[in-house]
């Protein structure tokens, strides 16, 4: 099977990348450099998806892939590797954790959780050693995403609060302790910090012990306070007046009027 699209793309990646016709932007791109565009690229297509939007997912899944073939290129360069290189490593890859798809001579049917346990033991027996039960790598995810995780790998372990209750008076002691660090008339900002960390690592699994997603509350959170902060900014232009002129009073007045309206 050919991908001639796909060849054309790796072509034109490689052409924005040439030193002396190539874009200066980027040419002047590195690994580091590129790293929050891969982060942005994939929420938006997560986005995409929430939103069952299939044309903007394939626009999005493009973005992404641009940060793949561009990262590729450039340790191409530096004569590191390839995008045929990353193809083959996950190609093999995948075909060794997958012994019941490629190397299954009975046929045999096996439970989508036994997929998951070989994947486990197949991952421990390539790196040689058995990994921890709550490897470092969880916290790659974005850090309420990342709280959830832990919460929800801590609960396979029976290392975890047996119902709601319990975790919300935990919450309601990282609160008080939070509290307390902004009692004093010189606030200590490294002590408030890691008391308000423990309070949203606490509140993230309160969120997980209600059934709920604490990285998808916030997002409906963040999409519902977007909504009214617009709904301001439209009702002040109506009234011609300008957003930057009005005082904290005036703001508010408006802000209570789109919620009461809803």
């Amino acid at each position: 099977m050919e991908y001639p699209e796909f060849s054309k793309l790796v072509q034109v990646v490689k052409d924005l990348r040439a030193p002396e016709t190539g874009c200066p932007w980027d040419l002047e791109q590195t690994h580091s450099s590129l790293l929050s565009y891969l982060f942005e690229e994939s929420y938006e297509f997560k986005e995409a998806v929430e939103q069952g939007k299939p044309e903007e997912m394939k626009g999005e899944l493009g973005d992404i892939l641009l940060q793949v073939l561009l990262h590729s290129q450039i340790a191409s360069e530096a004569q590191h590797f390839d995008i045929e290189d990353v193809a083959k490593n996950l190609a093999e890859k995948m075909v060794r954790r997958h012994p019941h798809v490629f190397n299954n001579n009975s046929n045999e049917k096996i439970s989508s959780q036994e997929v998951t346990d070989n994947w486990k033991l197949i991952k421990e027996k390539e790196k040689g050693k058995k990994t921890r039960a709550i490897e470092n790598k969880v916290l790659h995810a974005p850090a309420l995403e990342a709280a959830f995780n832990i919460g929800k790998k801590t609960k396979l372990l029976n290392f975890d609060w047996s119902d709601p209750s319990q975790v919300a008076w935990k919450v309601e002691e990282e609160w008080q302790e939070l509290k307390e660090e902004l009692m004093p008339s010189v606030l200590n900002k490294e002590r408030i910090g890691e008391e308000l960390g423990d309070f949203l690592f606490s509140a993230a699994q309160l969120a997980r012990h209600l059934d709920h997603d604490p990285e998808e509350l916030l997002q409906k959170a963040n999409r519902k306070f977007l909504k009214r902060f617009h709904k301001v900014e439209d009702l002040i232009t109506n009234d011609g007046l300008n957003f930057e002129d009005l005082t904290q009073e005036e703001l508010d007045h408006y802000w209570v009027k789109v919620k009461s309206e809803e």
